[in-house]
């Protein structure tokens, strides 16, 4: 039986939905698990319970700081080890990412799986193109980013839940691997076109003033690392393409520049009311 964690969140709902859809046997593991799951909160260690798992998809345990994300992923792992899971999939972060904020967990959680003695593959996924319209902020007739003219190769959400269920169906033929997934790159001035409205750059000074003074309900870690992805766009870090996501999907990917319009479309003052 394969198993996926963070079954209630967006990337490991789809992932199993994606894996039901191929006619896998598979069932999710959330702290509040939906009928059929089994209940798995990494902060609550007799709770991982693996047996009978023969292959992990462990989605990353983000949204905290580094040192528990990382206490977290080793717990799992441990419970992995204990129960016999044949098999890990781990979720990181693309490996154009290495600057960016949030990737030492991840690449720390891939020495631990590494590490483990249990067969494993790393899908290095590109970050969302759904985030990436998300993050455009719409002040009067236009949005507002600190992205400039960089580009960002954005992979559609459902795109990087499919490519995870084809290894995680045939994990053996992915042992030992690690797929790069990134989409095409995509720019705000782009989205903004295609939304009819102008873009309008501002400084990351500005940006990081807004994370802090303006956007309630962030956690203290998570303006820097949203400014780190600013900055990153911006300087040209995360254009990069690699063939991997299409050689694994065996078809072109979802367009991430229709996602990203949809995402930015949806935070568009008047369609909130």
């Amino acid at each position: 039986m394969m198993l996926v964690t963070g079954a209630n969140g967006s990337l490991g709902s789809a992932t199993l939905a994606a894996l039901r859809a191929r006619g896998v046997a598979a069932t999710g593991g959330s702290r509040t698990p939906g009928e059929g799951m089994r209940r798995l909160d990494f902060d609550d260690h007799t709770s991982l319970d693996l047996a009978g798992v023969s292959t992990l998809v462990l989605i990353s345990a983000g949204y905290a700081e580094d040192d528990r994300v990382v206490g977290r992923h080793a717990a799992v792992l441990d419970a992995a080890v204990r129960d016999g899971v044949g098999h890990v999939v781990y979720t990181s972060l693309t490996t154009a990412g290495d600057h960016l904020g949030f990737a030492p967990a991840h690449r720390a959680t891939e020495r631990l799986v590494r590490a483990s003695g249990l067969p494993w593959t790393i899908l290095r996924n590109g970050l969302y193109a759904e985030l990436f319209g998300g993050l455009l902020m719409w002040a009067d007739d236009g949005v507002e980013s600190a992205f400039g003219d960089g580009a960002l190769a954005a992979v559609a959400r459902e795109d990087l839940a499919e490519a995870a269920a084809i290894v995680a169906a045939d994990p053996a033929g992915h042992r030992g691997r690690v797929h790069d997934l990134v989409g095409t790159p995509i720019t705000a001035g782009q989205v903004a076109d295609r939304l009819g409205v102008p873009h309008r750059t501002i400084g990351l000074g500005e940006y990081r003033r807004r994370l802090l003074d303006e956007t309630p309900g962030l956690l203290p870690f998570q303006p820097p690392m949203l400014a780190s992805i600013a900055t990153g766009i911006r300087h040209g870090f995360l254009d990069g393409t690699t063939p991997d996501l299409t050689d694994l999907l065996g078809r072109p990917a979802r367009d991430p520049l229709t996602t990203a319009v949809a995402a930015a479309s949806s935070t568009r003052p008047e369609a909130r009311r």
